[in-house]
């Protein structure tokens, strides 16, 4: 029988108790490209009812082969601001926050001074990846962060481990490395691929530990990974 709510479904498949849960729940989802926006859409969906979202870029062409954003017709837009469009397409009641900032130390120390129930890690550049979990952590947040989605071809190979447990990414183990340093081993999730990366599928830009590099991607894999994200914060949300 046709109904008006949106949400019943979701209610179907875990009940009203649980979807109260999700509504009355805050996640921030940093970064917001091929894996973040298809988390921060799934958990839109999904019924949780107050997001942060943060970016500073704005959309370009090559984004279009991965990026659930990216349109002839946004091209050139920022990045957090359409998909907060967007959201509020899905959901107009949603509680939103949109930053279209690249954060970094304090700023990212303010956005994290907040209550949040979850945080997404959807950031592919070393540094700030680094800063944005140790912080989460030291402030108690439950934190789920998306390893390199890049250069691999097969889905059937991505998981969630723990962080100590991940392996066969190297921004895995630059990350492990980092933190270690920092005093940080293990407690957050992350989803990686067990597949070993295509070497020839990575051009390196610029070397260094925290090297830029052009990386070769499949339309499937990025939102592989955004949906896994979300899945372990809706998992643990409701569990």
């Amino acid at each position: 029988m046709a109904s008006d709510n949106w949400q019943d479904r979701t209610e179907l498949l875990i009940g009203k108790n649980k979807l109260k849960k999700l509504a009355n729940s805050h996640v921030l989802v940093v970064g917001l490209g091929g894996v973040g926006a298809y988390a921060a859409e799934s958990l839109c969906r999904a019924g949780v009812g107050e997001l942060t979202i943060v970016d500073g870029d704005i959309i370009n062409p090559s984004n279009k082969n991965r990026q659930l954003i990216a349109l002839e017709s946004t091209i050139n837009e920022p990045k957090a601001e359409t998909l907060g469009k967007r959201l509020f397409d899905i959901n107009p009641s949603l509680k939103l926050h949109i930053i279209q900032e690249y954060i970094k130390d304090d700023r990212m120390i303010e956005i994290l001074d907040k209550q949040y129930d979850y945080i997404v890690d959807a950031i592919d550049t070393l540094s700030p990846k680094v800063y944005l979990i140790y912080h989460s952590i030291q402030k108690g947040f439950k934190v789920v962060s998306s390893l390199g989605s890049g250069a691999r071809i097969d889905p059937t190979k991505v998981t969630i481990k723990d962080i100590s447990k991940s392996y066969n990414c190297r921004l895995g183990f630059l990350l492990r490395k980092r933190l270690r340093k920092l005093g940080v081993s293990k407690g957050f999730k992350v989803v990686f691929s067990e597949d070993k990366a295509n070497e020839s599928a990575v051009i390196v830009d610029e070397p260094g530990e925290n090297k830029k590099s052009t990386v070769g991607t499949i339309s499937y894999m990025p939102p592989i990974y955004g949906c896994f994200c979300a899945s372990v914060v809706i998992r643990d949300l409701i569990e």
